[in-house]
This record gives C-alpha cells, sequence and structure tokens, in this order.
C-alpha cells in the first residue's frame, strides 16, 4: 500500500491506536486492508522519541491521525495547561494530524491535577472562559479545534444553557467545532433521566466534525438505583448502533471513531467493529 497523501479526515470509520495493535495494524497495511485513519491520545507521545514515535511515525504514514487530547484542562479556572498546550504544538508540528480535540471539561486545580475529564457548569461566565481559552487552543495551534460533548453523572443545578445550545454557541463563538461522542449521549441520558434520541436530535450536524461510537457498562450505585459508567470496555450498545444510524440520516457520512479503551480486545474483535460503522456509513444520504 503506498504511503498517504496530505488530506483531512476520510469520511470513514477509524479507531482507536493502542500499543497492543502496533504490528497487528501495518500487518493490515500489507494486505492492503488497514482501517481509514487512526486516533491516539497525544499525551502518550510527549516523549522526545523512542519505540512510540518510531511506531506512530510507521503507521502516519499509511493513514491519516486525529489526536484526542485529554489533557488541556480547558475548563480549569486558570485556563488552558500551557505545558500541555507547548507539547501539543510541538508533537502537531511533528506529526501534521488531520484533526484536533479535547473536551468539555477541566481537569487541574491549583498545584493539582486529576485523572478525570471533571464537568462544567452550562453558566454565561464558563462559557466565555471556554470560548476565550478554546480561542487560546486554536491560536498557537493555528487550526480550529474540536470540543467532545461530556459524559455525565449529575447535572449542576441553576444552568444558564441546556448542554447542545452551550456547544452550539461555543461553536459560533470561538470558530471550534465539534467532536459528538453519541455514546456520551447515551450515558448522560440514563444518568440524567432523559431521552437520548431527542438529546442527539438537537445537535446540529453541520457543526460535527468527528463522531465517537464506544461501549459503556451500567452498575449498580450505592442509593438502590443503577448509574451507566463511560468505560470504554465492551462493543459498542445496539442501541448506540440505532442512535448513530439515526444521526447519519441527517448529516450524511461523518468520520465515525470506534473507541475501545479497556480491556481491550484483539485487532479483529475492535476492526469488526469498525466494519459495522462503516456498513452504516455506507447507507448514509450523501446528499443530507
Amino acid at each position: 500500500m503506498p504511503p498517504r497523501p496530505p488530506h483531512g479526515l476520510p469520511r470513514r470509520a477509524g479507531f482507536g491506536l493502542k500499543p497492543e495493535h502496533y504490528t497487528d495494524v501495518l500487518a493490515a497495511v500489507e494486505r492492503a486492508a488497514p482501517p481509514a485513519w487512526a486516533e491516539v491520545h497525544p499525551q502518550n507521545y510527549f516523549g522526545a522519541g523512542g519505540p512510540p514515535h518510531r511506531w506512530l511515525t510507521a503507521i502516519a504514514a499509511y493513514m491519516p491521525l486525529s489526536f484526542h487530547s485529554v489533557g488541556l484542562s480547558i475548563g480549569s479556572a486558570a485556563g488552558v495547561d500551557r505545558g500541555e498546550l507547548a507539547s501539543l504544538a510541538q508533537l502537531c508540528d511533528r506529526y501534521e494530524p488531520a484533526m484536533v480535540s479535547d473536551h468539555l471539561s477541566w481537569s487541574n486545580g491549583p498545584g493539582d491535577k486529576f485523572p478525570d475529564l471533571l464537568p462544567i457548569p452550562y453558566s454565561h461566565a464558563a462559557l466565555d472562559h471556554f470560548v476565550r481559552e478554546v480561542g487560546r487552543v486554536q491560536d498557537q495551534l493555528q487550526r480550529a479545534i474540536l470540543i467532545e460533548n461530556p459524559s455525565r453523572y449529575l447535572a449542576y443545578i441553576g444552568d444558564d444553557w441546556d448542554e447542545v445550545e452551550f456547544l452550539h454557541e461555543l461553536c459560533n463563538r470561538s470558530g471550534c467545532g465539534l467532536l459528538l461522542d453519541i455514546n456520551n449521549i447515551e450515558v448522560s441520558a440514563f444518568n440524567l433521566g432523559r431521552d437520548a434520541a431527542s438529546w442527539l436530535a438537537a445537535f446540529d450536524p453541520a457543526l460535527v466534525g468527528e463522531v465517537h461510537v464506544a461501549g459503556h457498562s451500567r452498575k449498580a450505585d450505592d442509593m438502590g438505583g443503577t448509574i451507566a459508567i463511560d468505560d470504554h470496555g465492551s462493543p459498542v450498545r445496539d442501541s448506540c448502533w440505532d442512535l448513530l444510524a439515526a444521526f447519519l440520516r441527517r448529516s450524511g457520512p461523518k468520520p465515525i471513531l470506534v473507541e475501545w479503551d479497556s480491556d481491550v480486545p484483539d485487532f479483529a474483535t475492535l476492526t469488526a467493529e469498525v466494519a459495522k460503522a462503516d456498513a452504516l456509513l455506507a447507507r448514509a444520504p450523501v446528499d443530507a
């Protein structure tokens, strides 16, 4: 298979690249049958060199990359993490990814880094903050980025905005796009007692630059109920596939990522999930 020419993400299904699958990916390249694109967490490649970069360089020669950052902490009160942003900018210069994204969340406090993507209130002040800090990120990277809708386990009292309206306004004011995670909508809707289909239907497809699907678990909580956990550790649920199909009927084809970040399966299992997404894309109306 010849090396890829420079281009953006294809409107095909991609996969989350894990070290367990490096050799499998290059073997699929040799068979001319790799997935269309790969997504990585850039924080895993912030080192200057070594095996991770040798593998990523080899794979990036044949398929576009999407950098899905988990460390900018855009929603932190002190603003985006400048060290993380500088490292991300250097990595973008090195690999020229087709897409860069981060989250509608925060993870840094004074002197602390939390290993989670923590929720923000949907207030006017939070929106002003995000518009400013997303602009800071885009100015340094010299590109528009995507912001992902969160998984939510609780809701703040007294929000000024609905989540979808907040994200739409963020896009309109900052020039960023949306990374629409359909599994996150399903998790949030379950936990907050809302309807996932109507939540998804409120999103404007024109703002969406990438779509995620994944599996999640449901567990008993301490109050005798059940909570949905966004663990990316299982096949995509049938209900999530149904939501994706409904969205694609409105949007037409979009780049779709299959996320599987814990209990990582063998490559054949992962690519079977990717093939399901590609099958749905093949049926999506191109003139939507």
